[in-house]
């Protein structure tokens, strides 16, 4: 297996995991410093393209962005985000994690779903495709509002059992989105792959969140958002400037003039 997941999968109950997304070569070399995993997500529907829902981003879309993404990361893993309807059997979602792999060098890809779809897990591993699960709020599933997983009884029991399918199956890690604490703390307890949470308590194993959110880059008011930075703020301040020098004939000087 892939040293950076073997990294990974030896960081449970010992150093949280830190991750993060990036669409693009400028975002992942920075952050690529810093975090353990870098996610080429498919949020990039809503964040660059404002489409309202994932669902909408293509495949080939996606293959671009992270083939820009794959000449900023050297040290961190590498999973790309398998967008909606790129996996709905098993030969389907064999052939395009083929193409993700040669198009992209990703490291892993990631899949939505436990049980409903551990055929499709099963196979890909099988065929030595390494897989990230995802359980909780599942945005390639969702119509209409997000609503947090977790609350009751039924819906613990069922998160609870695709967790154990999937750490059966063999992915290297899970993310948890939007799952109330209690039952985030249960599953990283008692699956012995690590757990990454977006939303879901600081039990897991990692954390992970959306680049351009933590930045100030979206007016995101989701929950779970902390905003680090704003970096929009930074921006503004640039162009003013720039529009200032430009009107003023200060800019371009004999420096930056050929």
């Amino acid at each position: 297996m892939n040293k950076k997941i073997n990294d990974i999968i030896a960081k449970k109950n010992k150093s949280k995991i830190v991750s993060l997304t990036a669409y693009s070569k400028n975002i992942a070399q920075i952050i690529d410093k810093y975090v353990d995993m870098t996610l080429v997500g498919d949020s990039v529907a809503s964040v660059l393209y404002n489409y309202n829902t994932t669902r909408k981003i293509s495949l080939d879309a996606m293959i671009e962005h992270a083939k820009s993404v794959r000449m900023g990361v050297h040290n961190s893993l590498m999973v790309f985000d398998m967008p909606y309807n790129t996996y709905k059997d098993k030969k389907n979602a064999l052939l395009n994690a083929k193409k993700i792999i040669k198009k992209t060098k990703s490291d892993a890809v990631k899949l939505e779903g436990g049980s409903k779809i551990k055929d499709i897990v099963k196979h890909l591993i099988k065929n030595k495709i390494p897989v990230l699960g995802h359980l909780g709020i599942m945005p390639q599933s969702v119509r209409g509002k997000f609503k947090s997983k977790g609350k009751t009884d039924s819906e613990r029991t069922k998160i609870l059992k695709d967790a154990k399918v999937l750490e059966k199956l063999g992915v290297f890690a899970i993310v948890l989105e939007c799952i109330e604490k209690s039952l985030a703390k249960k599953i990283t307890n008692e699956v012995k792959v690590p757990t990454i949470g977006i939303g879901s308590s600081v039990y897991c194993d990692g954390q992970i969140l959306v680049t351009d959110d933590l930045i100030g880059l979206t007016n995101s008011k989701i929950k779970f958002v902390k905003k680090y930075i704003n970096i929009s703020g930074n921006i503004a301040t640039a162009v003013k400037k720039f529009k200032q020098e430009v009107k003023l004939k200060k800019y371009p000087t004999k420096k930056y003039s050929y």
